[in-house]
């Protein structure tokens, strides 16, 4: 039997063959170019390598090693050495932030030195601590953020406390986390005689948070809050 080819049939082994005489001729115009390239991603991809193990993992291990001294201080209350240092054998969240603030430690040590400052009365310094620290986790990252509304509270700074705190009770959306912020709002609106605005975010406790500590007894906040808005 006698097969007729179509004109489609014809072109399509020119075309491939076409095809690979041009891919052929464009590696050899452009094949310095091809070379350049593949040394320039080797080169890339060494650099990252060589960033990874032979200078950010060494220094994330000398960093865990100082944060692992100086929260032996943190955990017994004492700030100003969890800080700043024993001059001895505790360098301190201060120093370790600076000497390996890239690494993930350092970046936990400024959630601990923004503590430190806040437990010791430096609201501005905590402030600055807290807000260069970075996360995404549904615990620590929304009460770093509420620390910062307790920042601004303290400065006199009320209403931007409150955004915080209801940022942080949005971030978290637990049991555990969401209900303090909530009730801190609370109270935080009660103080600017915003008395609406107290009873919804106590209200969110009892509806949304009911099995959590602070439902307990929120109905009492709320008969407080809604008597005063009458």
């Amino acid at each position: 039997m006698t097969t007729t080819k179509g004109k489609g049939d014809d072109k399509g082994p020119v075309e491939v063959e076409e095809l690979v005489t041009r891919s052929e001729l464009f590696i050899e115009q452009n094949s310095k170019k091809i070379i350049f390239g593949i040394i320039a991603v080797a080169v890339l991809v060494a650099a990252i390598l060589g960033y990874k193990y032979g200078y950010a993992t060494p220094q994330q291990k000398k960093a865990e090693a100082a944060m692992f001294r100086a929260e032996l201080y943190f955990d017994r209350d004492s700030f100003a050495l969890a800080l700043n240092g024993d001059g001895l054998n505790v360098e301190g969240f201060n120093a370790i932030i600076d000497q390996y603030g890239s690494t993930d430690a350092g970046n936990l040590a400024k959630a601990y030195a923004g503590i430190c400052y806040f437990k010791l009365g430096d609201n501005e310094s905590a402030l600055d601590m807290l807000k260069s620290f970075s996360a995404s986790d549904k615990m620590l990252s929304p009460t770093i953020v509420g620390l910062i509304g307790d920042c601004y509270v303290n400065m006199g700074n009320t209403e931007e406390g409150i955004s915080y705190f209801e940022k942080a009770a949005s971030q978290a959306d637990n049991d555990i986390i969401s209900p303090v912020y909530l009730k801190k709002a609370g109270v935080a609106y009660e103080s600017l005689k915003q008395y609406d605005k107290a009873v919804k975010a106590y209200t969110t406790i009892k509806e949304k948070y009911f099995a959590s500590v602070e439902a307990s007894d929120i109905d009492k906040y709320i008969a407080r809050a809604s008597a005063a808005n009458k």
